[in-house]
């Protein structure tokens, strides 16, 4: 969980490091009416301090693991549910956390969704090789199901990237799908190189579409629905189709009506 939102980390060293390097001036506490709430007056160095502290972190399990003789038996997977937050006075931008990419968390742009995946298996995953595989965090559990020899589930969405970690040929995904329930309602699909989002769907399931080839604009920055109706109108079926009712999660407008 770190970096997370909460802002927070011993003032050792490390975090009296970041104070001095950034010159940071110190922040008033935002929200009294929160006065348990730890405060932490810069932001910034706070927020570095905590990724340097997860780095450290990371290298002791790898340590770990190396001493006892195991890293060829063991598959270490390091990532991210989300892009960069900017809640607590975190500032994505001062950091460039989103490299370059339209979006942070809570958002549909790659920014926001749109995040590394590191892998290191001795002996197994060649070091430095680089996959483009599209891929998603459901992907992981028929990879660890398939590692553990065990049968696949089946009616899921995640393909087993094992593999892609073996350099084998991998079967791709023929779309990926994203719904978010906060602001309005939010819904994407990868394609190949397409990438489509509809806002507020929440409230108006036929709004428009945004269309973005990723291949040449991987900002997200024109879109170009306009050009492409077909491929529109084929991600809107996906839309429709892909999303699963549940009466704990209601989100499309007729699900809420009826809720």
């Amino acid at each position: 969980t770190l970096p997370h939102s909460k802002l927070e980390v011993p003032h050792d060293s490390v975090y009296n490091h970041y104070v001095q390097a950034f010159n940071e001036q110190p922040q008033m506490r935002a929200a009294e009416s929160e006065p348990n709430t730890p405060h932490e007056p810069y932001p910034r160095a706070t927020y570095a301090a905590m990724v340097s502290r997860l780095d450290k972190f990371v290298g002791e399990i790898v340590e770990a693991i190396s001493k006892k003789g195991m890293l060829e038996n063991t598959l270490i997977i390091f990532s991210s549910d989300n892009g960069p937050h900017q809640e607590g006075g975190n500032n994505p931008a001062f950091f460039n956390s989103n490299g370059g990419l339209t979006g942070v968390k809570r958002d549909l742009n790659e920014g926001g969704i749109r995040v590394p995946l590191i892998a290191m298996w001795k002996g197994k995953i060649k070091a430095g090789s680089v996959s483009n595989n599209i891929t998603a965090m459901w992907d992981l559990f028929p990879t660890f199901q398939q590692l553990s020899k065990q049968n696949i589930s089946k009616d899921i969405d995640g393909i087993s990237l094992l593999p892609t970690l073996l350099g084998r040929k991998q079967k791709p995904h023929k779309y990926l799908y994203w719904e978010f329930h906060e602001n309005g309602g939010k819904q994407a699909v990868r394609m190949g190189k397409w990438k489509a989002i509809r806002l507020n769907a929440s409230t108006n399931i036929s709004g428009p579409i945004a269309l973005y080839d990723l291949s040449v604009d991987t900002m997200e920055k024109n879109n170009i629905a306009s050009q492409y109706p077909l491929i529109v109108q084929q991600m809107d079926s996906i839309m429709l189709q892909a999303h699963t009712p549940h009466k704990n999660w209601p989100f499309l407008p007729a699900e809420l009506k009826s809720r």
